[in-house]
């Protein structure tokens, strides 16, 4: 990849409207063009790297601001190049004022990302740890939080490395082996490389499993709320959500376009869909809220279906609870505070389970919620991994070659098991080398580079 940057650029790194500004600058003329418009209140201004210094911003004779200016340079910066940071009053003018006199002295106003995308071309850091920057400034709770921070700190790429340091040494034993045939290298007599290779099927299964989880706290579990008319999902939405968001009436069919919103469930991020009731009608626009919350249920990672206590289990949810038994469904039993009318005979046996674990409240009295926050937070984290010390891909991308990563090794391993020559077996650890490779950023086409750091926001 040879499309390392040469150019000075330049942003606004805070949020507009804050108590401090910061215009960041990087780049060979960073300092430069900082000193061309900085007017240090000491006339002994070293400019010494990692060093604070007060003074004003001035252009063409006009004061723009006080500021501290911070010089950190190259390569002990965050993206290995100079870089320069004026922090200045915050509001609107001011900043905009500054970077613009910035951007006339000769830098370039920076793209979404690149000073991070600068980071990683440089090797500061690697593709992983990039995609952890922006996971920390999009995390929605403290398990997220930590998660991103895990990998930053180089974690899940470490374990990465090792495990392709184990392929390179793999490869290049069946690679002798093809090679130097007199020496009678064939892997069939090599028991220790088809242990190697299970024990690197194992480690990768591993990642794939955490994962799962590792995206749902980076992006959010997709959760859907699903019932008949009156069971109370609105009502569940609100007591979920702590505030009265939802429109609660006794008027079956109030519902009839779908409700989104997000909430910590115990450090488990939930994007809530509240849907229309499910039911046969004739009225257009409730009809077409019902085709829609099916629609919305096949892409959920998880279905909260509600039924009514007081009233008896009614052909229709079961149709549905059926037609929707691959997905992850958690049974909520509401309106428990009234006479009880659904009965565990009225499952069929094979629902018995779920009918047993399910969630009984009370959304009326807000009874019974915190042991529904419990059931989720069970079904998606607990005992699975240890949070804490585990750090976890975030991104179906990264998951994707974990799959073909494993989909390669499991085939090397299927060729030595069948006796088949080394060199069939060489290509599919190459290849399950190189799509470890893209989780760093390693051996991935430039437009993909830009796409990804596209996501992060100017002046980070």
């Amino acid at each position: 990849m040879d499309n390392k940057p040469s150019d000075t650029i330049a942003a606004i790194s805070t949020a507009i409207g804050g108590g401090i500004a910061i215009i960041r600058l990087s780049g060979k003329d960073a300092l430069k063009i900082a000193k061309s418009l900085f007017k240090p209140a000491s006339d002994k201004c070293a400019y010494l790297s990692h060093r604070l210094y007060y003074g004003h911003i001035v252009n063409d004779g006009q004061v723009l601001d006080e500021c501290m200016l911070s010089i950190m340079k190259a390569p002990r910066s965050y993206t290995r190049e100079d870089v320069v940071e004026i922090s200045s009053h915050g509001g609107l003018k001011s900043a905009e004022l500054i970077l613009a006199a910035v951007l006339s002295a000769g830098a370039s106003l920076a793209e979404p990302g690149e000073f991070t995308k600068r980071a990683f071309l440089n090797g500061r850091i690697d593709l992983s740890q990039a995609q952890a920057v922006i996971d920390i400034i999009n995390s929605k709770t403290e398990l997220s939080h930590n998660q991103a921070l895990n990998r930053l700190s180089g974690r899940l790429s470490a374990g990465i490395y090792k495990i392709r340091e184990e392929l390179l040494n793999l490869l290049a034993g069946v690679e002798a082996a093809i090679d130097y045939p007199e020496y009678d290298m064939d892997l069939e007599s090599l028991p220790e490389q088809k242990e190697t290779l299970n024990e690197i099927k194992k480690r990768i299964t591993e990642l794939i499993e955490s994962g799962e989880l590792g995206i749902i706290l980076s992006q959010g579990l997709q959760t859907v709320i699903l019932g008949r008319p009156n069971v109370g999902k609105s009502s569940l939405l609100n007591r979920i959500l702590g505030s009265e968001r939802a429109i609660v009436t006794e008027i079956p069919g109030t519902t009839r376009d779908v409700l989104r919103e997000s909430v910590n469930v115990r450090g488990i991020p939930l994007n809530i869909v509240d849907t229309a009731g499910l039911r046969d009608t004739d009225d257009i626009v409730e009809s077409l809220g019902v085709a829609k919350s099916l629609e919305y249920a096949k892409d959920a990672d998880l279905l909260l279906y509600v039924l009514d206590a007081s009233s008896p289990l009614d052909a229709e949810d079961l149709d549905h609870l059926i037609a929707l038994s691959n997905k992850n469904i958690m049974l909520i039993i509401n309106k428990v505070d009234l006479e009880r009318k659904l009965e565990p005979g009225s499952f069929p046996h094979n629902f018995r389970e779920l009918y047993e674990s399910a969630a009984q409240i009370s959304a009326a009295q807000n009874s019974g919620i915190d042991k529904l926050f419990a059931a989720i937070y069970n079904l998606f984290a607990k005992n699975r991994l240890t949070l804490e010390n585990t750090a976890m891909i975030s991104n179906t991308r990264d998951m994707d070659s974990l799959k073909k990563a494993l989909y390669h090794v499991n085939g090397a391993i299927s060729t030595l098991e069948d006796g088949l020559s080394a060199d069939i077996a060489a290509i599919d650890i190459r290849e399950a080398y190189i799509y470890l490779g893209q989780i760093l950023g390693e051996s991935l086409e430039d437009d993909i580079i830009d796409r990804i750091f596209s996501k992060f926001c100017l002046g980070k």
